[in-house]
């Protein structure tokens, strides 16, 4: 199953975006969801997870203390919610039910969003 990714766009360093990860025609209850990210030139590098049962959450150092993850079963979606953007932050963001951290040069891969953080 390939899931979509939206609320990407352009902010400034220090501001926030509230990405979404979503499916259609298919409960994303019951799943871990892993958020992940590709920046130009690099693998794709899984940053946040959350477990099937909603008890954990797992971040990488890199976004740690900034980003949260959360899911909402009414509305069948998982977000993320980055705050004190960074520049470095830049990225095409991507979801999927994968839940681990660190390069994950495996696919497939759904719609992803970018993230342009830039003054």
């Amino acid at each position: 199953v390939q899931l979509q990714a939206f609320g990407g766009g352009l902010v400034q360093p220090g501001g926030s975006l509230r990405l979404s990860c979503a499916a259609s025609g298919f409960t994303l209850d019951g799943y871990a969801i892993g958020w992940f990210r590709q920046a130009p030139g690099k693998e794709h590098e899984g940053i946040s997870c959350i477990t099937s049962n909603d008890r954990n959450t797992l971040y990488a150092d890199s976004v740690k203390g900034r980003f949260t993850i959360s899911r909402d079963k009414a509305k069948n979606t998982v977000y993320l919610q980055m705050n004190s953007l960074k520049p470095e932050d830049s990225a095409i963001y991507y979801c999927t039910t994968v839940c681990t951290l660190g390069n994950y040069p495996y696919g497939p891969w759904g719609q992803g969003t970018q993230v342009t953080v830039s003054s």
